[in-house]
């Protein structure tokens, strides 16, 4: 299985590679076309999914003809196909300096979307998926900017039609995050740190509440207080796992 995956990996690099190679005839016709030529071309391009290509003449358009006809359209464009090489730092880019130059734009909220959509590849290492590997314990960063730009949406744009997508995408990126802070509390149980593991745990509770982390941070909870030798916090604990998870194995001790 691991052996198949990574000859698959190998095999995707290649094709990357292939993908973002160019003729000097390409450039030559890129570097001689009008805008109306270069536009139906990136499109062309886009439509058969050679993002590679498409970038190429959109990033030619961006350059050469700032204030053409497509402008606005050129850079919507180069945002989605950006995502679509991922290719977070310009993506990012591009999407910040639209933001600044056309924040009363008809289509800003799809841009914020595009931003959330950006962050959140970001946070998804394909090939950590492919060789089924579990990394929530990995720097959250980006994770959390996705999750900042998809509420800024929903705030700011509650009617458009991209906010129920994003309002998905908050619900699995709080599970992201909140496995992450149990990741850092289980460390700090390793290192017998009770108080931060304690912290950290109740973090989850309060910021991420109702994920699938809830339960194993009442039980954090729960054994940091006991270590602490405080018994009327544990009990408190204990009491909420009651309720929500009368099955777990801590209440029968």
């Amino acid at each position: 299985m691991h052996k198949f995956a990574k000859g698959a990996v190998v095999g995707l690099f290649s094709l990357a590679i292939a993908a973002c190679s160019s003729s000097p005839e390409e450039d030559l016709k890129v570097s001689k076309s009008s805008p109306d030529v270069l536009y139906s071309q990136a499109r062309t391009s886009m439509e058969l999914g050679n993002f590679s290509k498409a970038v190429r003449s959109l990033e030619a358009l961006d350059s050469r003809y700032p204030f053409g006809p497509h402008k606005t359209q050129v850079q919507l464009d180069l945002i989605y196909a950006y995502y679509k090489l991922d290719d977070a730092a310009s993506g990012i880019a591009n999407i910040d300096r639209f933001i600044r130059l056309n924040p009363t734009h008809k289509d800003i909220d799809y841009v914020y979307y595009m931003r959330g959509l950006v962050n959140m590849q970001s946070d998804n290492y394909m090939f950590h998926d492919m060789l089924d590997i579990d990394r929530t314990d990995r720097d959250p960063k980006v994770a959390q900017d996705a999750f900042k730009d998809f509420d800024r949406l929903i705030k700011s744009y509650p009617n458009s039609k991209y906010t129920a997508d994003a309002a998905k995408r908050m619900l699995y990126l709080k599970n992201r995050l909140a496995k992450y802070s149990i990741s850092v509390a289980e460390y700090y149980i390793k290192m017998n740190a009770w108080s931060a593991a304690s912290t950290r745990a109740q973090s989850v509770m309060e910021t991420y509440p109702g994920t699938t982390s809830t339960e194993r941070a009442l039980e954090i909870m729960a054994e940091a207080y006991d270590e602490l030798g405080q018994e009327k916090l544990k009990e408190n604990v204990l009491s909420v796992m009651k309720v929500n998870f009368p099955n777990n194995k801590m209440l029968s001790r």
